[in-house]
C-alpha cells in the first residue's frame, strides 16, 4: 500500500477510473428507458420497483462483498460486480414478463453491490490518508462522467437504432471495465483463497459500528436519489422533453465540475462542514423540483442537485474511511454502502407510491423529498456533537 507517498495519479489509479467510468456508463446507460420498457411489458404500475428491487440486492450483497473485500481481495470482488452488469444487460431484451423483468432487476442489483465496496476499499488502500478526500473525489469524478455520458447515449441509441442494441452497448461497456481490472494489482496485503466458508455471515460480520455516523448522513441524503432518478424521465416527459436523459447530463455536469474541489476542501476543512453545506444546498434543489413549471427550470435544479452529490459524496466516503479501522475497510464501507442502498431504494418506492402516476403530485413528494433531506444537517448540527462529547 502507498501511505508514505503523496502521488495518487499513479497507473493503477487511472486504470481503476477508467473501469469506473464503462461500469458506471453501462448500468445508467438503461435508466431513462426501463420505466418504458416495463411499461410495454404490463408493468406501468410496478416503475418504483426498478431502482427499489435493484438496490434491494445491493444492499444485502453488501455484507458479503465487504467480507470477501476483506478476505480473498478487492480486485476479484470488483471484477464479479462489473460482469453481472454484461450478464444482465444481454439478459434484458430475453425477459418477456413483468415478473421475470423484475427478478432480472433484482439480481442485477449485484452489480452495484460489489463494484463500488471493492473500488472504494482499494482506492483507500492505494492513496495516503491526507489525499484521502481528493482521492475518492476523483474516482467519483469518473463514475459520474459515467452517468452522465450513459443515460444520454442510452435515450439517443434507443431512439436510433431501439432498445435491443441499446442492451447490448451496455454489455460491451461493462465488458470493457472487466478486461481493464484484469491489469489491475491486488493492493490486499494478506489475501486468502476463495472458499464457501466466506460466504457465511456472522453477526458483527453485518455492520460496522464505528461508522453510524457517516451511515445516517448517508441514509438521510441519499434518499432523494431515488426519488430522482424515478420520478424524472416522467416528468420530463410531462414537461414534452424528448430526451428523458437530458436532466441526468445536467446533474453529472454539475456534479463533475464541483468533484475535484470538493475533495481537496474535505481534506483540508473536514468532512462534517462540507456534508452540512451539502445537505442544505440538497434540499433547496427538492424545492426546486417541486416548484419546476418549465425545463429551464428542472435543468437548473438538476444543476444544483448535482453540485450537492458532487460535494457530498466523495466527503461521506473519505469520512467512512476514517471512521473505520484499516483491517475493516471492506465491511467499513459495506456499512455504508448498505445504508446508501436502502436510502435509494426507499425514496425510489416511497416517491412512486406518492406520485402515483399522477402529474399533479409531483411538487407534494418532492417537497418532502426536501424535508427529509433536511434531517442531515440537523443531525450534523445537533446530534453528532453531543455524541461525541459523551465519547470524549
Amino acid at each position: 500500500m502507498n501511505t508514505t507517498e503523496e502521488r495518487i495519479y499513479t497507473l493503477q489509479f487511472l486504470l481503476l477510473c477508467l473501469s469506473n467510468l464503462l461500469f458506471s456508463a453501462s448500468f445508467n446507460m438503461l435508466l431513462p428507458e426501463l420505466p418504458g420498457y416495463l411499461s410495454h411489458l404490463g408493468g406501468a404500475d410496478y416503475k418504483g420497483y426498478i431502482l427499489a428491487l435493484f438496490t434491494l440486492m445491493a444492499g444485502l450483497s453488501r455484507p458479503f462483498s465487504g467480507k470477501l473485500s476483506d478476505t480473498i481481495g478487492r480486485v476479484p470482488v470488483m471484477m464479479f460486480g462489473a460482469f453481472t452488469c454484461v450478464v444482465c444487460s444481454l439478459l434484458y431484451p430475453v425477459v418477456g414478463s413483468v415478473f421475470a423483468f423484475l427478478l432480472l432487476r433484482f439480481f442485477h442489483g449485484f452489480s452495484t453491490g460489489f463494484k463500488p465496496t471493492g473500488t472504494a476499499a482499494y482506492v483507500s488502500d492505494l492513496v495516503p490518508s491526507t489525499r484521502r478526500g481528493e482521492a475518492m473525489g476523483v474516482i467519483g469524478l469518473f463514475h459520474t462522467i459515467g452517468m452522465s455520458i450513459g443515460p444520454s447515449i442510452g435515450g439517443w441509441v434507443s431512439k436510433q437504432w431501439g432498445i435491443l442494441f441499446m442492451f447490448r452497448l451496455s454489455a460491451m461497456f461493462a465488458l470493457m471495465s472487466v478486461v481493464i481490472l484484469f491489469g489491475m494489482k491486488e493492493t490486499l496485503a494478506n489475501r486468502q483463497r476463495f472458499r464457501l466458508s466466506l460466504l457465511r455471515i456472522s453477526r458483527h460480520e453485518l455492520f460496522e459500528p464505528l461508522v453510524w455516523p457517516a451511515v445516517i448522513v448517508t441514509f438521510l441524503i441519499y434518499l432523494s436519489y431515488g426519488a430522482v432518478f424515478t420520478l424524472i424521465p416522467d416528468m420530463s416527459d410531462f414537461l414534452g422533453i424528448d430526451n428523458k436523459g437530458l436532466f441526468f447530463s445536467f446533474f453529472t455536469g454539475a456534479s463533475i465540475a464541483i468533484r475535484l474541489l470538493a475533495g481537496k476542501v474535505s481534506d483540508r476543512y473536514g468532512r462534517i462542514p462540507i456534508l452540512k453545506i451539502a445537505a442544505l444546498i440538497m434540499a433547496a434543489s427538492m424545492a426546486m423540483i417541486a416548484l419546476t413549471h418549465d425545463r429551464a427550470m428542472l435543468f437548473a435544479a438538476a444543476v444544483v442537485y448535482g453540485i450537492s452529490v458532487g460535494l457530498g459524496s466523495p466527503a461521506v466516503t473519505a469520512w467512512t474511511i476514517d471512521l473505520g479501522q484499516p483491517e475493516h475497510r471492506g465491511r467499513a464501507l459495506a456499512s455504508m454502502y448498505i445504508a446508501q442502498e436502502a436510502a435509494i431504494g426507499l425514496g425510489a418506492y416511497f416517491s412512486a407510491l406518492l406520485y402515483n402516476n399522477r402529474y399533479g403530485r409531483f411538487p407534494v413528494t418532492f417537497f418532502i423529498t426536501a424535508a427529509v433531506t433536511l434531517a442531515a444537517p440537523l443531525y450534523l448540527f445537533t446530534v453528532h456533537p453531543r455524541r461525541k462529547a459523551l465519547q470524549a
